[in-house]
């Protein structure tokens, strides 16, 4: 399954977002998940919630869980909150 991020994921559209790809989400069994964030160009610490939501999810689910085409302020995002090992 690919997921696209939208250019603008905050606080108040990530909950918005998850509910859309919902049923998706529980319908997995095992494909793989990529997740493709190069549209991302407005985002909070939601964008990087979600994303973990979304590994949560596949992992759950016995899929693999990939990101492409990441920004660099999700990184830094990621890394002030101690949460790079989500990269790997």
């Amino acid at each position: 399954m690919d997921l696209s991020l939208p250019a603008t994921l905050t606080h108040a559209h990530a909950t918005v977002q998850l509910a859309r790809w919902e049923s998706q989400l529980s319908r997995l069994r095992g494909e793989p998940v990529t997740v493709d964030c190069a549209a991302l160009q407005h985002f909070d610490s939601a964008a990087l919630a979600l994303v973990l939501e979304l590994a949560r999810r596949a992992r759950a689910q016995g899929s693999a869980f990939h990101l492409r085409g990441v920004p660099q302020r999700l990184y830094d995002l990621a890394a002030v909150y101690g949460l790079e090992t989500i990269w790997h």
